[in-house]
Order: C-alpha cells, then structure tokens, then sequence
C-alpha cells in the first residue's frame, strides 16, 4: 500500500502512580510487580477529567506534526476498549473536540489491544482505495476505571493514555510492506468485562459479583501472545521477502516485558531493537503501540527509510502485525 504516516502524537495524564505508591494500599510491592511485569509506575486519568480529552490531545499533536489541520483529515477512527459512552462511543467527542466540520466521517473500533495495528491495516487500505483522502487513528484507553482495585493480580498491570497517527497517501517509498491480521474466539474467555452489554447489562447483582471490572487469565494470555505475535509477524514478513533482522525497529503491544522478550527471544531479535515503555507507562492497551511509536519519532531513533513492524494481541482474541517502510 503506498500510504504513510505523515504524523504521530501522543498524551499522558499527567499524574504518575509508582509501585511504591500502591503497596501502600494493597498487598504487593515494588518487587513483585517488577518481576512478574516489567512495570514501574504508570499514568492515571484524573478523576476530573474525561477519556476522549487524551484522545482530542493526542490528535492534535498529530496533526500539528504532520504539517496538517483538521480540516486535512477525511476520516477519524477511533480504537479502544471501553468507550466514552456505550452510545454513541467515544469517536463524536474526538471529532468535536478536534473541530471537525460536520461531513467529516468517525468510526469507533473495538479490536482489543490489537485495535491499533488493526486501525493502520483499515485506514491504509482506504486511502490507498481513495476512499479516504487521508485518515486519522486515535488509541485511547483508560481502563484504570474499569480495573478492580482489590484484584493486585490486574489492577497493576493497567496505564491510562492516547496515541495518534495522520496516515496519508505517499509519493516516496514510505508505504506498508506486509499485513496480517487474525483472530482466536475461542480464547474469548482471557480477557472480559463481562457486565456492561447487552449479555450482562450492569445491575446490582453484576456489581455485587464484581462483574463489571476486567478480568484476565494471566498464565492463558502469556502462552498465547507469544505465539500469536511471532505468527503475525512471520506472516508479514514473508509478505514483504522479508527476515525479523531485516527490521529497524519492533514495537510490539506493552502488555508485559517478559512477554516482549519471550518474542524477542523467537523472532531471535536483538532486544535493543524492541521499544520499550512499559516500565514508565505499563499497559495502555490499544494507546500502547501509537505511543511507543510517537517516542521513536520525536527522540529522532526512526530515520526515513528504516523498517518498523507494530504488532499487537489483544481481546477476543484478535492479533496482527503491520510492517511499515518509514
């Protein structure tokens, strides 16, 4: 596809919350939460504040370095797990907030924590198609107010923030080399909110059950990430004639740093070719791999002409890799 990603941003609340801080209130410690995940501390959304605000935030920066303003975007997709509102969701309050023009179209997708990778895949395929002159993707999550507070074995392991990135047609040799995007539903059951939909609407009974916090299957997701993101990712790869040490630089989802170096460790990839943040951001789900990206840029690591491979698993289950000529 000869598409490119013109601009990246990103936002993080400004309230960080060490391990430190949490074994205060909760049986863990810094220790523990740093071997078992690779996390350090994280960033909340403060209680003032509204989700779709990091996300508008995280746009802008995006446009801006992209040379572009709202009114050069055809179309806003917005991932994330947990909408602004079930109805209408999260995209509207974006685009508002952007200062959209009212014929500018916005999507909400649900992908899990793959939702990105899968939102680059989507939008560089309608504007290679000209369907879309040029389309902007937004991950936004804070799952710190859907996480339980009393489960330690969750609750840590969950950042709040956004990433964003203007994807545009490309006249050089700037365009997505290989794409594969997959799906398991029968591991559904590893990561849930189960109350909330229309299944299990939110009552007293759900509430009791502590049905409407996240729940996941530790040991059954570290099994199947692994596989999952080393099977994209060869995908891809073998779509471009590609190799792994062939790629610049791996920005895989920050889930959890072993699981990033048991696929390091597979792909039989340098580590320093892995970007990592998890240990100052920890989880931010779908905003992950946007903002690990929009780090890469503005520290000046991502040159123009080097290969980049984003690849994500997530709830669902859903996994997928994109590779990208920068």
């Amino acid at each position: 596809m000869r598409v490119r990603i013109s601009g990246t941003g990103a936002y993080l609340p400004p309230e960080r919350v060490t391990n430190a801080q949490l074994a205060q209130s909760m049986d863990t410690s810094d220790e523990w939460i740093q071997s078992r995940t690779g996390i350090c501390e994280r960033r909340l959304l403060g209680a003032d504040q509204y989700p779709c605000e990091m996300g508008i935030a995280a746009g802008q920066k995006a446009l801006a370095n992209a040379g572009a303003t709202s009114a050069d975007v055809g179309l806003l997709l917005v991932a994330s797990n947990v909408f602004e509102q079930p109805v209408p969701g999260t995209a509207p309050f974006i685009a508002q907030g952007l200062g959209f023009s009212d014929d500018v179209p916005f999507i909400d997708m649900m992908a899990g924590c793959s939702g990105f990778v899968f939102g680059i895949a989507m939008a560089g395929a309608l504007v290679a198609s000209s369907v879309n002159r040029s389309v902007l993707l937004i991950g936004t999550e804070a799952l710190s107010r859907f996480v339980d507070w009393k489960d330690r074995s969750t609750c840590v392991l969950f950042g709040d923030g956004a990433g964003a990135a203007l994807v545009e047609p490309s006249q050089g040799d700037e365009r997505i080399l290989g794409v594969s995007l997959r799906g398991d539903p029968s591991k559904a059951h590893l990561l849930r909110v189960e109350a909330g939909g229309v299944r299990f609407p939110v009552d007293e009974t759900a509430v009791r059950e502590r049905r409407h916090f996240l729940k996941m299957e530790g040991e059954g997701v570290f099994r199947s990430a692994v596989h999952m993101m080393e099977r994209s990712s060869r995908e891809a790869l073998a779509q471009a004639e590609l190799a792994p040490d062939d790629v610049d630089w791996w920005i895989p989802h920050q889930a959890n740093l072993r699981i990033i170096d048991a696929l390091a460790r597979r792909l039989a990839v340098p580590k320093g070719r892995m970007v990592i943040n998890i240990d100052r951001v920890a989880n931010t789900s779908t905003a992950s791999i946007p903002i690990a990206l929009d780090e890469l840029v503005r520290d000046g690591r991502l040159k123009t002409g080097h290969i980049v491979a984003l690849t994500a698993f997530g709830a669902g289950a859903s996994y997928g890799t994109v590779l990208l000529r920068w």
